[in-house]
């Protein structure tokens, strides 16, 4: 009886500390009007531990650009002074992250197992994985196509009524560790897809016509660890021989101008491009899978957060994709009907320009590979709740991403190649 006592609390105990870990740490926004002003940011980022959550890294800043980053509770101080004494402009988007961290879970879903409206964890979201198969067998099927780094199933789902020659589109979330709202859209799709087959006529359209892969989360280890231990985790679990620093930015990781800009070769960098392309177990795995399926992958969409984006080739170069009057015009049309539900604005363009560069993604990779309809979503918001958006937003953040996804969806079935 006291061991296990003794258990509880020690359990009490990590899970208080996970909870403080965050107390009074602040996100700051700043925008750098000049090169000198930028060079304060780099010179910052190099005397304390800055994490940069839009751009992703110090060395994507440049003037005029919006600026999002973390700092420790006791660094605040100091950085506010040294932006003062630079003439910096700032504003504290979140005071104290802890109660920003705490407040997420604000919905009003009252439930101890999967809800659509709340962040699941990895557990809950196997489970479901498998009771939606069960439960939609003529609709879906769950297979594994890989396991990562820690050893767990990559499960992935097919959606779609049986067919020959059926072409697909690939869908995947969660690449980003700390990006919750990613992986809680991929559910929500599939729930959307089975609930609706043979009563919307445009869903039941699209899945009698076309298949549907879906990866709920590709960094499993990363989604486990900022459940159990650290929420602003972004990267893989993998160990990096040399270093004691863990993990790879698994959107840094596919061979797409491989670590050559907006990618770092430091291990301890957020955007470490790995020591080669595909050197995660996780992004091989899709990648094999991909090109396993090449002739019948028509779209590729990949989820990410935040900042309210729609984006398409390039990214790892400002040199425009073959068909880019026709993705930018499917971006435009796809950001109206996103935007016909709550007025949610996005911007919407070839990623390099639309933000900054950034080599190795999974959307460049799939366009070089053939993929012709590639597109990667930043979803809710613009930096107010940052990667702990409310689970109150989940709704809302679904149903107008859907609207969009559908969108393309329709466009691919009308434009087959």
């Amino acid at each position: 009886m006291w061991a296990l006592l003794v258990l509880i609390g020690a359990a009490s105990v990590s899970a208080h500390l996970q909870d403080l870990a965050f107390d009074r740490q602040k996100v700051f926004r700043v925008i750098p009007q000049n090169d000198k002003q930028v060079e304060t940011l780099n010179f910052l980022a190099s005397i304390m531990e800055v994490d940069f959550w839009q751009p992703d890294s110090v060395t994507l800043v440049k003037p005029k650009m919006q600026v999002d980053f973390r700092v420790e509770a006791e660094k605040s101080f100091d950085v506010e002074g040294l932006l003062k004494e630079s003439g910096i402009e700032y504003q504290v988007l979140i005071d104290n992250l802890q109660a920003a961290l705490d407040a997420q879970f604000d919905s009003k879903v009252r439930t101890s197992g999967h809800s659509y409206e709340k962040y699941n964890n990895w557990d809950t979201i196997v489970a479901w994985t498998a009771d939606i198969a069960a439960q939609n067998p003529d609709l879906v099927s769950r297979s594994v196509i890989g396991e990562t780094y820690e050893g767990r199933p990559i499960y992935l789902l097919k959606l779609g009524k049986s067919g020959s020659n059926k072409k697909a589109i690939f869908l995947d979330c969660g690449f980003h560790a700390r990006e919750w709202i990613s992986p809680a859209f991929c559910q929500w799709f599939v729930k959307e897809a089975v609930e609706n087959y043979g009563k919307d006529t445009a869903v039941t359209t699209l899945l009698d016509k076309l298949d549907f892969y879906v990866l709920p989360v590709v960094n499993i280890d990363g989604y486990v660890y900022t459940w159990t231990n650290d929420r602003m985790w972004r990267k893989t679990r993998s160990k990096n021989a040399g270093s004691i620093c863990i993990g790879t930015d698994p959107n840094r990781n596919l061979d797409a101008g491989w670590c050559t800009i907006g990618a770092s070769k430091s291990p301890c960098s957020a955007t470490y491009c790995g020591s080669a392309p595909e050197s995660e177990k996780e992004t091989k795995a899709l990648a094999d899978f991909i090109r396993g399926h090449l002739s019948t992958i028509k779209a590729y969409l990949t989820i990410h957060s935040y900042s309210q984006l729609l984006l398409f080739p390039y990214s790892y170069t400002y040199d425009l994709p073959k068909n880019y009057q026709e993705l930018n015009s499917i971006a435009k049309a796809a950001s109206k009907e996103l935007a016909s539900l709550y007025n949610t604005k996005y911007t919407y363009g070839p990623g390099a320009e639309t933000i900054y560069p950034a080599a190795g993604g999974s959307d460049d990779w799939a366009y070089d590979q053939g993929i012709k309809y590639s597109f990667t979503f930043e979803l809710r918001d613009t930096g107010r709740y940052g990667f702990l958006l409310p689970e109150s937003q989940i709704k809302p953040t679904c149903e107008e991403t859907l609207l969009a996804v559908k969108y393309i969806a329709n466009y691919v079935l009308e434009h087959l190649y």
